[in-house]
């Protein structure tokens, strides 16, 4: 499979949590070129704030793996990764991020702070940015601005 094959079912999966009325992300964890993680966010749903694509996904691999340590992993989600995240996926080892779209509010890797590159951190993680990022930021803000629009209309009401 090809890293744009990996980030279409992050964005299948973000398709997942949309239904479920939970902003739009997902994520895989995929080892030897095999995904081994899926992961979307239902921190609404799950009633728990931890409870993001990233960290799902991680989840799902450890489980599958038997390890909470994921090297020689890499990680694809459709937006930049928060600070909690970010510090989940240094824990767990993932040698990759690849991310499609900026979050310019709180994505930890290049929007609010370079969180990899923490000088105290004993672990360094890659990443690349912008794989698929239109689709991604498309996905992103067609569900704010559906959001927003449904809000206008009832307070027209």
């Amino acid at each position: 499979m090809t890293s744009e094959a990996f980030m279409r079912e992050a964005l299948r999966l973000a398709d997942q949590a949309e239904q479920l009325g939970e902003v739009p992300v997902g994520a895989v964890v995929v080892k030897d070129n095999q995904i081994i993680g899926r992961g979307y966010n239902q921190p609404i749903s799950s009633h728990d704030p931890t409870a993001h694509a990233e960290i799902v996904a991680l989840r799902d691999a450890a489980k599958k793996l038997g390890n909470y340590r994921l090297t020689d992993c890499d990680l694809y989600v459709t937006i930049e990764p928060c600070a909690m995240c970010a510090g989940a996926i240094v824990h767990s080892r993932i040698h990759k991020v690849y991310f499609g779209a900026m979050e310019p509010k709180a994505g930890a890797l290049v929007s609010t702070q370079q969180f990899f590159s923490l000088p105290h951190l004993n672990y360094q993680v890659e990443q690349e940015s912008g794989l698929m990022e239109f689709a991604c930021k498309e996905k992103i803000q067609g569900f704010f601005r559906d959001k927003r629009s449904r809000a206008a209309q009832n307070l027209a009401k």
